[in-house]
């Protein structure tokens, strides 16, 4: 079923986002929108949610405006193979590192193992699910994940880590708080 483009949460989505939807971004409210090369640390927790392990990066955007009121997009978009975007639309939380939730996730979906400069799981329920053509997406050739963010995350270690996000992941760019390091 339907309704202006938009496609019905029981509607089998699997198949979209596939080997070809290599990136993935996030978006709260209307103009900010977060690039993220995690999909391959995408897990479907089951046709309603999703969640992904975020790593640090210059900011931490998506963390402060879930905090703020929740809402989350995540845009899957087909670079090579058929055209198509696919967008999930839904409520969001943020997993902080030694919280209870954060464990269990990390043990259960990604066998305990964090990845250099993990700093987050982002958890996403599920409340809409919209496809559209992707006739204007460009083709791209994928290429591998740069070592880039692991051999800097490697080089700061866990206490430079820390003093990195104090600096950079506290508050978002329009002054939102992130509470990336408030009691887990």
């Amino acid at each position: 079923m339907t309704r202006n483009g938009r496609v019905a949460l029981d509607v089998f989505v699997s198949s979209l986002i596939n080997e070809s939807s290599k990136v993935h971004f996030t978006s709260f409210g209307d103009a900010r929108v977060e690039h993220r090369e995690y999909c391959r640390r995408l897990l479907w927790r089951d046709q309603r949610a999703v969640a992904y392990l975020d790593r640090t990066g210059s900011g931490n955007e998506t963390a402060a405006h879930l905090k703020a009121d929740g809402r989350l997009t995540l845009m899957f978009c087909a670079f090579d193979g058929p055209p198509n975007i696919l967008r999930l639309y839904g409520r969001g939380e943020v997993l902080r590192r030694g919280a209870p939730a954060y464990a269990a996730l990390l043990e259960s979906a990604f066998g305990g193992v964090e990845p250099a400069g993990a700093r987050q799981i982002v958890r996403l329920a599920i409340d809409l699910v919209q496809t559209s053509c992707g006739y204007g997406t460009p083709l791209f050739a994928y290429r591998g994940e740069r070592p880039s963010l692991d051999n800097w995350a490697h080089a700061k270690g866990e206490a430079g880590l820390k003093a990195y996000w104090r600096e950079k992941n506290l508050v978002s760019i329009d002054g939102l708080p992130t509470g990336l390091l408030d009691e887990a």
